[in-house]
C-alpha cells in the first residue's frame, strides 16, 4: 500500500462511510416502500432491499479492511500496517448484487412468456463478467526490488474478457428488451428508458475505474491511482445500487397507480385469501 496523508485516508474512509451509510438508509426506504406497490411487483423489491443489504455489509467490511491496513506514523502520514487491504470484499459483493440486478430489471417488466429464461441468461452474464474481471484486478507482478507492481498487460486482458458478457447484457438491454418497453405507455415507459441508460451508465463507469491504474501510465500503485479506484467504485456502486433500487420502486409505483382500481383490489383480496 503506498503512503497516504491525513487528507487522503480520510477521502476513503469518508467514501466508504458514505456509501455505506447510502446502502442502509435505502434498505430501510425499499422495506418500508413495499406496501405502496401492488403485490406482483412486490419480489422486485425484495430484490433491490436484498442487493443494498449485501453491499452494505460488504462495504463495513470493506470500512473496517481500510482502517486495519494502516497506522500513522511518527510524522503524520498513514503507511501500511502490514495487514492486507482486503479488496476481495467488493467482487464478492459484485458477484452477489449483479445478477440481482438484472433479475430486478426483468421482475417489474410485464414480459409475457420467457421471464425465468430472460433472467437466468442475464445473471449468468452477469456473473460471468464479475468473475472475469477480478484476476485482473488482483493481478500483480515484481518490480527489480522485489515490490509488487500492477500487472498492467494481464489486467488489461482479463478486462478484455470480462467485456464480451457486458456487451451482451447491453445487447439484452436495448435489444432483447425493446419490444417490452415499447408496449408500456407514458410514464411507466419513459422510466424504463431511463432505468436502462442508468444501468448502462453505471456499468460503464465500473470498466473506467478498471482501467486506471493502466491509464495513468505506470504499473505502480500510487496514492492518486488507489483514491481514484476506491472513490470510483464508491461512487458507481451509489448510483448502480441506491439509484437504481430507488427507479426500480418509481417503475413499480407507477405501473401499480396505472392499473384499474378493480385489479388493484382483486390482487390485494387474492394476497389476503392466501
Amino acid at each position: 500500500m503506498p503512503q497516504l496523508s491525513a487528507s487522503e485516508f480520510s477521502l476513503v474512509y469518508n467514501a466508504f462511510s458514505f456509501t455505506f451509510a447510502a446502502m442502509f438508509a435505502t434498505f430501510i426506504f425499499l422495506v418500508l416502500s413495499r406496501p405502496n406497490v401492488a403485490p406482483k411487483y412486490r419480489n422486485a423489491l425484495t430484490l433491490s432491499a436484498l442487493v443494498v443489504a449485501i453491499a452494505g455489509y460488504h462495504y463495513l467490511r470493506i470500512f473496517e479492511s481500510w482502517q486495519a491496513a494502516f497506522v500513522v506514523n511518527d510524522q503524520g502520514a498513514y503507511v501500511a500496517s502490514g495487514k492486507p487491504f482486503n479488496d476481495a470484499y467488493r467482487y464478492i459483493d459484485w458477484l452477489l448484487t449483479v445478477p440481482l440486478l438484472v433479475a430486478e430489471l426483468v421482475a417489474v417488466m410485464t414480459i409475457a412468456k420467457g421471464k425465468g429464461w430472460l433472467t437466468f441468461r442475464l445473471a449468468t452474464a452477469a456473473a460471468l463478467m464479475i468473475i472475469l474481471g477480478y484476476p485482473g484486478e488482483i493481478a500483480t507482478t515484481l518490480d527489480s526490488n522485489g515490490n509488487p507492481i500492477v500487472d498492467t498487460g494481464a489486467r488489461a486482458l482479463w478486462g478484455l474478457f470480462s467485456t464480451v458478457p457486458f456487451i451482451y447484457i447491453l445487447y439484452e438491454l436495448f435489444v432483447g428488451l425493446g419490444p417490452a418497453i415499447q408496449k408500456e405507455t407514458g410514464e411507466v415507459r419513459v422510466l424504463l428508458r431511463n432505468i436502462r441508460l442508468l444501468l448502462f451508465a453505471t456499468w460503464g463507469f465500473y470498466p473506467i475505474v478498471y482501467l486506471i491504474p493502466i491509464l495513468s501510465g505506470g504499473a505502480q500503485m500510487t496514492a492518486g491511482v488507489l483514491l481514484a479506484v476506491q472513490v470510483g467504485y464508491c461512487i458507481a456502486d451509489v448510483a448502480a445500487k441506491c439509484g437504481y433500487g430507488i427507479m426500480i420502486y418509481a417503475i413499480a409505483k407507477a405501473k401499480t397507480d396505472a392499473e384499474p382500481e378493480a385489479m388493484k383490489i382483486g390482487a390485494a383480496a387474492a394476497v389476503a385469501g392466501d
